[in-house]
């Protein structure tokens, strides 16, 4: 199909084509395959070269997924992979704007909250559709995936996901070549990302949901959260060797890169955490911390406690946030830390941008962005002072009332002391 012709896509249902699978190997991890189990060739050579070059697991796993919706929807408009072009690459992005996303994904709780504000936490609540930041990953995912055969001479001559150059010149048309290579332009489908704002919760709001939290796992894991910036799977994965009880720091893997490091966590949470482990009982240095409470039957021998996976951990904050009619999430705690470290004596933003993990300071710039509630306070405070200006202060004893109306004005005095002497911060008519 050409660029100048239309494809309604509004009310398109993509097939149940496919699925994402665990190849059984560590690189890749991941893989697609078809409806007759076998791999897709295509997408397991660009898999594979993905993996080769140091990505984790995990990103493995998001581009295997973002590729099976492009290979969906490729299959519900009848076009071979190879023969796509860019009037695919600005359907599926119109396709993904309109559409609502798989059952699996599909909120469950209410429903008629999607999309809505959250009047306590002034957050919005998850919506059935794309995020605009998961079509613009798409997008990304694509282009990358027909640059990878466009190296190898192969696929389509034009990339489904072209960038968008000023002029329409050709990538580098007149670049130096003593100079680096610049930006060579936006994907011409991304959307519009709004910039991301900082979400924290108050010192209220943070013990409000600390009180409603069941047991002494939940208030360890959490109170971690708030005092180590870390992220939840970096929570997750920690184990009995990870923690210091000494120093009080607590080992993670950093995402993406999946380096070590060690982070400061506040006495509290070590005691709250001694309590969990107390009630946990003996573990080994390579046991994991966050474990179920229950013990289930495996089949064989006595039941055991199951490794807490990230959906029991959304579950315990579902059961929170139905309690107090709020949407916190994980990440909130993160941007908690980090502001409540901002706003503290002897912490640089370099020492945040450490604690946090980021790999570039300007991400850790955005908490240094003015906080919506702060601002609207400290307008309410200035218009309060307007109308009810504060009492002018008055001249201290021993000093005759003209001869200070002299030299400062009777409006810096005030009409309070007029005619009176002053002794000992009275008036004395």
């Amino acid at each position: 199909m050409g660029e100048d012709q239309d494809r309604v896509v509004v009310g398109l249902v993509l097939p149940q084509w496919g699925r994402v699978v665990r190849t059984g190997e560590d690189v890749p991890a991941w893989t697609v395959v078809g409806p007759d189990g076998l791999a897709l060739m295509p997408v397991a050579q660009f898999l594979r070269e993905f993996a080769a070059c140091g990505n984790a697991a995990g990103s493995v796993r998001s581009y295997a997924g973002a590729l099976l919706r492009w290979c969906r929807f490729l299959q519900a408009v009848e076009v071979a992979w190879d023969r796509a072009t860019p009037a695919e690459g600005r359907d599926f992005v119109l396709w993904m704007r309109q559409a609502t996303k798989p059952i699996a994904g599909r909120r469950t709780v209410t429903a008629a909250t999607a999309g809505r504000v959250n009047p306590i936490t002034r957050k919005p609540y998850q919506g059935d559709g794309y995020a605009l930041r998961t079509i613009r990953h798409n997008n990304a995912v694509v282009r990358s995936f027909y640059e990878f055969f466009g190296e190898r001479g192969e696929g389509p001559l034009l990339n489904p996901m072209p960038r968008d150059r000023a002029g329409g010149l050709r990538a580098h048309a007149h670049h130096n070549p003593m100079a680096p290579f610049g930006f060579e332009g936006r994907l011409r489908y991304n959307p519009k990302v709004p910039l991301r704002r900082r979400r924290a919760l108050t010192d209220q709001q943070w013990g409000e949901l600390f009180g409603v939290l069941r047991c002494d796992r939940d208030r360890a894991l959490l109170a971690l959260a708030v005092s180590t910036a870390a992220r939840a799977g970096e929570l997750l994965g920690l184990r009995s060797v990870d923690v210091d009880w000494g120093e009080q720091t607590i080992q993670v893997r950093r995402k993406g890169t999946g380096a070590a490091q060690w982070l400061p966590a506040s006495p509290e949470a070590f005691v709250w955490l001694r309590l969990w482990i107390a009630e946990l009982g003996e573990i080994a240095g390579d046991d994991p911390v966050w474990q179920t409470r229950r013990r289930r039957s495996t089949g064989s021998g006595s039941p055991r406690r199951s490794v807490l996976t990230y959906d029991a951990l959304r579950a315990m904050l579902r059961r929170a946030n139905a309690t107090l009619a709020t949407n916190w999430t994980l990440h909130d705690l993160r941007h908690t830390c980090a502001l409540r470290l901002l706003r503290g004596h002897g912490v640089s933003l370099r020492d945040v941008q450490v604690v946090l993990g980021h790999a570039h300071l300007s991400t850790t710039q955005i908490y240094l962005e003015l906080d919506d509630g702060e601002v609207i306070a400290r307008v309410h405070r200035h218009l309060a002072e307007r109308e009810h200006p504060p009492a002018p202060p008055r001249p201290a004893a021993g000093y005759d009332h003209d001869d200070l109306a002299v030299l400062l004005g009777s409006d810096v005095l005030g009409s309070d002391v007029r005619g009176g002497d002053v002794l000992g911060g009275d008036v004395i008519a």
